[in-house]
């Protein structure tokens, strides 16, 4: 397969964000674009919510009001995120649902292997934890998500190569009963850095090891384009219902 990479690291709001990786989904889904891989940074730092949680379990709202930093509701499921903008790379791969791909599980095992194969370039051994997690050092390094609409599907997820864990920490509210369950007691003990396992690391060599890394686990030839004019016209038709408390605060 050819698979069409969008480096996108000039970084845009939650909002946007949110809504071009919808906006992609939809638009493969008519067959308006290609099969896509996005890599982006979200500025500000800003939160997203899993589709299925409720708000005020999943973050500490008093906090991210006092600080001003964003947050919306994603399409996909998962678990709250702290998306830091000097600290995390998110990607997002739009795909028809075909082959190993039809198995829930199978296909985060194969997306996620594309952050395996980034991290090993980087000479850091990962592993894939079921359901969708990265692991480094038996620590959470990456997350992942996906909703699936048509036979199509949205994965996106992070990594995180120098996320401030204080601020964190700070952000996101975890139930004691699955800190205790991963064996931790603070979100802080259950995560890792690139950068606290091998030092800094351009985004330029993260986003070269990320177009590697997905290329080589979907077996894809790999192109570099740009977001279009419609894929952007479509976004900005979605970017309001991420701003709208009705959506956000829908649990």
């Amino acid at each position: 397969m050819r698979l069409r990479a969008i480096l996108d690291l000039g970084g845009r709001d939650v909002h946007w964000q949110m809504a071009i990786d919808e906006a992609l989904l939809v638009l493969r889904r008519e067959g308006l674009i290609p099969d896509t891989l996005r890599i982006y940074r979200f500025k500000p730092s800003a939160v997203t919510i899993g589709y299925f949680q409720r708000v005020r379990d999943s973050v500490n709202l008093g906090f991210l009001e006092e600080a001003g930093i964003p947050f919306t509701r994603r399409i996909t499921g998962g678990g709250s995120v702290f998306h830091d903008e000097n600290g995390e790379l998110t990607y997002s791969v739009v795909l028809p649902i075909k082959g190993d791909l039809t198995d829930v599980q199978e296909s985060y095992r194969i997306i996620c292997d594309g952050l395996v194969k980034a991290l090993e370039k980087l000479g850091v051994k990962a592993e894939f934890a079921p359901v969708n997690d990265i692991l480094v050092q038996g620590r959470k390094i990456s997350g992942s998500a996906q909703t699936r609409r048509a036979g199509y599907l949205l994965q996106h997820g992070t990594l995180m190569y120098a996320t401030n864990l204080d601020l964190l920490e700070k952000t996101l509210a975890a139930p004691r009963e699955k800190l205790e369950s991963k064996g931790v007691r603070s979100i802080r003990e259950r995560v890792v850095t690139l950068e606290q396992v091998i030092g800094r690391v351009s985004l330029e060599e993260l986003a070269e090891a990320l177009f590697q890394g997905f290329a080589k686990s979907l077996n894809a030839e790999v192109y570099v384009d740009e977001l279009s004019e419609r894929e952007l016209e479509a976004a900005s038709k979605l970017v309001d219902k991420y701003r709208d408390p009705g959506w956000v605060f829908k649990r």
